[in-house]
């Protein structure tokens, strides 16, 4: 028994690529954009930062061993067209 299409029917793959919106706890694995003196600050003195996004928290981990917010870097390459270099 064979299996045929209807005449002109084909396979459409959707290719784009979408951010999806946050989901609780998101913001947890991503490395945000912050003013690197407030980094700085934070890291030493334990107080909160607010990033580019709007996330509220203490730094406490190396921010390179996690992916950028999508959302702090969009912010930032709109605030700096053409700069692709951006501090966590």
């Amino acid at each position: 028994m064979s299996t045929q299409l209807t005449p002109g029917a084909e396979t459409v793959v959707d290719e784009r690529t979408q951010t999806a919106p946050a989901e609780p706890g998101d913001h947890e694995r991503f490395s945000h954009y912050v003013p690197k003196d407030k980094l700085t600050e934070a890291m030493v003195m334990g107080t909160p930062v607010v990033a580019l996004c709007g996330k509220v928290w203490v730094p406490s981990r190396d921010p390179q061993r996690f992916p950028v917010c999508p959302e702090c870097k969009e912010i930032w390459d709109s605030l700096n067209p053409g700069d692709d270099e951006g501090g966590e």
